[in-house]
């Protein structure tokens, strides 16, 4: 069993910042690539950014320059710094990641989500 759990979510005002964390544990071999997505009231879950198990890491054209994915594979744990917040940011965000269990499966799991309000 593998579990993700997000923290760090809050109310920022507009041009302030965040960071979230998403923590692994478990039966953990080895995580792998490690993402964000974020879902607002009414719209699909739409992909924010990606981090793979060497670091690489991947933005969407609307948080990019904004945002920074990075980990701590140490502690299996992502990280998503978000500065400069705008109010259309709002959401809940989610992590995923793809992880090798100690009996060698590859699972793709999710947290339950941290709620991001930017509002003044």
């Amino acid at each position: 069993q593998v579990q993700l759990v997000e923290s760090g979510g809050g109310l920022v005002q507009p041009g302030g910042s965040l960071r979230l964390s998403c923590t692994a544990s478990g039966s953990i071999l080895r995580v792998n690539s490690m993402h964000w997505y974020r879902q607002a009231p009414g719209k699909q879950r739409e992909w924010v950014a990606t981090i793979s198990s060497t670091a690489t890491t991947g933005y969407a054209d609307s948080i990019k320059g904004r945002f920074t994915i990075s980990r701590d594979n140490a502690n299996n744990t992502a990280y998503l710094q978000m500065n400069s917040l705008k109010p259309e940011d709002t959401a809940v965000y989610y992590c995923n990641a793809f992880v090798t269990t100690t009996n060698g499966a590859l699972n793709h799991n999710w947290g339950q989500g941290t709620q991001v309000t930017v509002s003044s």
